[in-house]
């Protein structure tokens, strides 16, 4: 009996993947790129399982060629690049890599931030360049951290990873959620809830840890950009599109605000040419997760949820991070 196929869209673990070829024919791309619609389609068209990444793009239209289609694994947490409703449609299950990531992500928030409030690219890109010639007492002035507000706006298990490192900078945190956490959560924590508005105005360090949804699309925009401190820096670890990034831009070059840092943009891996312009902007492709530990986590999650889908492993017929679960359910 031959075995089902599975299409892996971009190389990674070796060790990882060959827990995949077990128990399925592997197709793994070699290289690591963008896909269009029409090579998506006829990449999966004969497959039965899938593993893609946050670029690969999964709808209706892709799953119209992709019949025997049963599963897909997306490496990451976030899943807008999944068609959730299409994928449920068609009776295909999807999962995500949650929490395996959390404390990585929270680190990387913080490097980040830090790299933003301290100037560190902009000075490290002056020395580059040959610019120093002795230190100055009043050059590459930057904000402090320890003592100062931090805001998350989104207190998931990331947001709350990021909240729970302030402890070290003696940093006061608040959080705006679209629900409040329980009280024994805020005090771990050690973060107070206020509405976006307080955020927005107390935030001495504001960072976005929201998902993105059409209606989170640009929930930071010129308005909210204009509410924070000019001294204020902002860090998106979150998705693209959360921030309106040309009204960014702007406010950078305005100095409505002091600084920001950014993992995440809209229409990535494209950036905003506005905001390549900016000296006072930290800028990194998507790399919040990359950690080798914690990728390996990722890689090893999205084999356990294809092999749970099919049958096999400890997780047998329950995948354990499927988003759909219905799909199963209403197969079974």
């Amino acid at each position: 009996m031959s075995k089902p196929k599975a299409w892996v869209s971009r190389p990674f673990f070796p060790d990882i993947v060959d827990r995949l070829r077990e128990h399925f024919d592997v197709v793994q791309e070699p290289e690591e790129r963008s896909f269009t619609p029409d090579e998506l389609a006829a990449r999966l068209k004969d497959a039965d399982a899938a593993i893609v990444g946050l670029v690969d793009r999964i709808d209706a239209g892709v799953l119209a060629h992709a019949p025997g289609l049963r599963f897909v694994a997306n490496l990451g947490v976030g899943y807008n690049n999944l068609d959730l409703d299409a994928l449920t449609a068609a009776g295909v299950g999807a999962s995500n890599t949650p929490d395996v990531l959390n404390e990585t992500v929270a680190d990387y928030a913080w490097a980040l931030m830090l790299a933003a409030a301290r100037r560190v690219g902009e000075a490290e890109r002056w020395l580059r360049a040959g610019q120093w010639q002795g230190s100055r007492f009043e050059g590459w002035l930057g904000a402090d951290v320890h003592g100062k507000t931090i805001g998350i706006l989104g207190m998931g298990r990331i947001g709350q990873a990021i909240a729970r490192r302030a402890a070290g900078f003696r940093a006061p945190v608040l959080y705006h959620n679209r629900s409040r956490l329980d009280a024994a959560i805020e005090r771990e924590c050690g973060a107070r809830y206020v509405d976006k508005a307080t955020l927005l105005a107390q935030a001495d360090h504001l960072i976005l840890v929201l998902p993105f949804t059409p209606a989170n699309r640009h929930t930071i925009g010129a308005g909210e950009l204009k509410a924070m401190k000019p001294t204020a820096t902002l860090t998106n670890i979150a998705r693209g599109g959360i921030v309106d990034d040309e009204a960014l831009a702007r406010a950078l070059a305005a100095g409505e605000i002091a600084a920001a840092a950014l993992d995440v943009f809209e229409g990535e891996p494209q950036v905003h040419p506005a905001l390549l312009e900016q000296g006072n902007v930290v800028l990194s492709p998507h790399i919040a997760s990359a950690s080798r530990d914690t990728r390996r986590d990722m890689a090893s999650l999205a084999v356990d949820n294809v092999l749970a889908a099919f049958g096999h492993g400890p997780c047998a017929g329950r995948p354990p991070t499927i988003l759909n679960p219905g799909v199963l359910a209403d197969a079974s």
